[in-house]
């Protein structure tokens, strides 16, 4: 199992911007795909946004279209999510996931905590 290092969680209010960064530990052969999902406190875990390693091809709940966007280091094998215009309800856990292969099960962090109070 690959261990995945995030970082970038944080107390901000509303209109502010954060910026989250997930990165696989040690060596790695391959990235078919990553991303984040989210966890609110009550609620079930959401998909947020997810990059597909190869093409670069994105994808977003609708939920934050617009305002998050992912990207990705390749020389550093690290996945980012720029958050902006961010509001209360983003407020949860968020969890990076790696993926290797298309066929291979997903990878999770421990969760990254954003806060967006006033």
């Amino acid at each position: 199992q690959v261990q995945l290092v995030e970082s970038g969680g944080g107390l901000v209010q509303p209109g502010e911007s954060l910026r989250l960064s997930c990165a696989p530990s040690g060596s790695i052969f391959r990235i078919f795909a990553m991303g984040w999902y989210r966890q609110a406190p009550g609620k079930e875990r959401e998909f947020v946004a997810s990059i597909y390693w190869s093409g670069g091809n994105t994808y977003y709940a609708d939920s934050v279209k617009g305002r998050f966007t992912i990207s990705r280091d390749n020389a550093n094998d690290t996945a980012y999510l720029q958050m902006n215009s961010l509001k209360p309800d983003d407020t949860a856990i968020y969890y990076c996931y790696y993926q290797r292969t298309v066929s291979a099960g997903r990878d999770w962090g421990k969760g990254t905590l954003v806060t967006v109070s006033s």
